[in-house]
């Protein structure tokens, strides 16, 4: 019981970090826009491939920032199939969207950010699934012996 409120109150306070990204009046990322794009230029003309460009680099930055999510929400929620809370992961990032559109001007709501956030929840909530099956099953040190 301890343990499930730790990870909601982790669940919590993160879903408060993304509310706090999510709705902040400009792009999170305007202060580093010049420098990252100066880096980009120099990754390129080092041969790094023209692919890896902004819109990679923002796609990964969402893909990124749902993984903590879906983590906290499996641990938080580990009743729940993978498929709940990936609806779940779907719904938050839809909600983030939607009032970046109806609400904010200075930012720009976008059906690939659903999507990318949305991967990265099903991976956080994957990886722990994969741990959870990966470790030994614990032995029942409650059971009284014969």
């Amino acid at each position: 019981m301890k343990n499930s409120l730790f990870w909601r109150a982790g669940l919590a306070s993160y879903l408060i970090a993304l509310a706090a990204v999510g709705f902040w009046p400009t792009p999170v990322d305007k202060p580093v826009q010049g420098n990252l794009a100066a880096l980009l230029k120099f990754l390129h003309s080092n041969g790094v491939p023209g692919w890896f460009d902004y819109h990679f680099v923002e796609a990964s930055a969402n893909v990124a920032l749902f993984i903590p999510f879906g983590i906290l929400s499996a641990m938080a929620l580990p009743a729940r199939s993978w498929w709940q809370l990936s609806v779940f992961g779907l719904l938050v990032s839809v909600c983030m969207e939607g009032v970046q559109l109806l609400f904010i001007a200075g930012r720009f709501s976008s059906f690939i950010d659903v999507v990318t956030n949305t991967v990265g929840a099903v991976i956080g909530i994957s990886l722990v699934r994969l741990i959870a099956l990966a470790l030994p099953k614990m032995p029942d040190c409650t059971a009284q012996p014969r």
